[in-house]
């Protein structure tokens, strides 16, 4: 089997680690000093792990294929329309209001909290069911109380949405 091509990236770190990048690139991140013929075998040694990942990544691209320009530009009118709307909603149930609301097309996270309590969508999020977008929304306003992932977070989350779990795997399929 033919080693996956990669592009490394040598920096003061300790140890060698590798990830695929959105467009499905190999980087490989290694210490300044180590051998090549060590980063080679490491690369090696997990070739199988790198092609279970491309293969992953090809089968969510075919349920879930990239949208055109188009497509992008109507998933963001809709965010806009929608997604204010289920702030306001579950703002009022929670009692927790955000400084602001903005949309975005953010690929890598469905939704942000600043901390000056803005929270961001990703217009994205509208290719999913809407339980898994009122968790999103739910999740970010638990933010504004909470900055944290920690137990009074998930307290909070799990007393609007106790199926909050179930809703959040819905954003993994």
């Amino acid at each position: 089997m033919q080693m996956t091509p990669y592009t490394l990236i040598r920096s003061r770190r300790k140890t060698l680690a590798m990830q695929l990048d959105r467009e499905g690139q190999l980087i490989v991140r290694a210490p300044l000093r180590l051998p090549l013929h060590e980063i080679e075998r490491f690369v090696a040694e997990h070739e199988a792990w790198v092609q279970k990942q491309l293969r992953l990544r090809e089968e969510r691209l075919q349920k879930r294929p990239e949208p055109t320009q188009e497509e992008a530009e109507a998933l963001k009118r809709q965010a806009g329309e929608l997604l204010p709307q289920r702030v306001a909603f579950f703002s009022a149930q929670m009692g927790l209001f955000p400084s602001a609301v903005k949309i975005n097309a953010a690929k890598e996270r469905f939704g942000s909290c600043s901390a000056k309590n803005n929270l961001n969508f990703s217009c994205f999020l509208l290719r999913y069911p809407q339980e898994a977008i009122d968790y999103v929304v739910v999740h970010e306003l638990a933010h504004i109380a909470h900055k944290n992932h920690g137990r009074e977070f998930h307290a909070l989350v799990e007393s609007i949405l106790p199926d909050y779990q179930a809703r959040r795997a819905l954003l993994r399929e």
